[in-house]
């Protein structure tokens, strides 16, 4: 049986002010700071990570944080909603957070049959919660300023705007093993494993409508997880095999990486689950200091002088 993608890794978007970021995600968000680097391509750029208590596949939100950087636009060739799981008893809860921390967001409307609470973080990225029984299963963090019975469990979903879904389509369900599983007001919705958070694509076609530019508040890419390097490179050679260009393995230290161009646009990526988070600090440590990966320690006194102080809101360090 063909390998197939396990459902979504992580997510990693370009934010403006680093510490407005942790603000947002550690403090109103309660996510886990797991990760304190720097973007590979760039180590003068930060590049900070959120999630459960470990930092597990599926649960995380990623981000380069450019302070001096324009505001991006939203459009096609993107993903444009990044969708997190919760309990359908927490929904009100959320409201009232959002209130209390002055975050503008919708009434909370149906979509999918799951009641969904949708706002932007403070780039103007749109999220999404999604109130899902489904999400029980899934773990959290609970070391936060959320409550336990009200805390974000990870990835619910990401919504892609492409010109046409066809080919988009066809890539996720005969190349990377999603499954189609309904329709609902011109959005396509696919899934992959047991259908349930962390496994869902929604699809629209925004045929005609303006392609989207990088900045803050927009999102880079979206990846999708495979067990291991063997899962990885069939992922690989299936892509390759459709006719898509893709990068060779890249190791990013805490998982391996194949990058490329979906039909419509949108980068993609194949991550491995492993080795994971507490591979270079203790697990009850996570986040608490600048980690870079060996080729540029010798330039650590020279990075760490170009990039912006940060630290953790009172909320979570208090």
């Amino acid at each position: 049986m063909p390998t197939t993608a396990l459902g979504i890794h992580h997510l990693t978007a370009i934010a403006g002010d680093p510490q407005r970021n942790v603000d947002f995600y550690a403090g109103t968000l309660g996510l886990r700071f797991v990760k304190k680097t720097v973007n590979f391509d760039d180590p003068f750029t930060y590049h900070l990570y959120y999630g459960d208590g470990s930092g597990g596949p599926g649960s995380l939100l990623t981000f380069f944080p450019w302070p001096a950087g324009r505001t991006g636009r939203q459009g096609v060739g993107q993903v444009n909603v990044v969708s997190l799981a919760i309990l359908p008893a927490s929904l009100g809860w959320w409201v009232e957070r959002l209130l209390t921390h002055g975050i503008a967001h919708e009434a909370p409307a149906t979509k999918f049959g799951r009641r969904v609470l949708a706002f932007r973080d403070p780039d103007g990225m749109p999220l999404e919660l999604v109130a899902d029984p489904a999400a029980e299963s899934r773990a959290g963090w609970t070391g936060g300023p959320v409550p336990a019975d009200h805390i974000v469990r990870g990835m619910h979903g990401v919504t892609l705007w492409v010109g046409s879904a066809a080919a988009t389509a066809a890539l996720l369900t005969e190349t990377l093993g999603f499954r189609a599983a309904g329709e609902e007001a011109g959005v396509q919705r696919f899934v992959s494993g047991d259908g349930g958070p962390g496994t869902v694509v929604d699809v629209r076609a925004a045929e005609g409508f303006w392609a989207g530019t990088m900045g803050a508040g927009v999102i880079h890419h979206v990846a999708f997880r495979a067990a291991n390097d063997d899962a990885q490179d069939e992922l690989r050679q299936a892509v390759q095999q459709a006719g898509i260009a893709t990068t060779p393995r890249i190791d990013r230290t805490y998982f391996h990486s194949v990058y490329f161009h979906e039909p419509g646009g949108v980068l993609f990526e194949i991550a491995t689950d492993g080795p994971g988070f507490a591979i270079d600090e203790p697990a009850d440590r996570l986040g608490s200091a600048l980690k870079l990966p060996a080729q540029y320690e010798s330039a650590r006194a020279q990075i760490e002088a170009q990039l912006l102080p940060i630290h953790l809101p009172a909320e979570v360090a208090g």
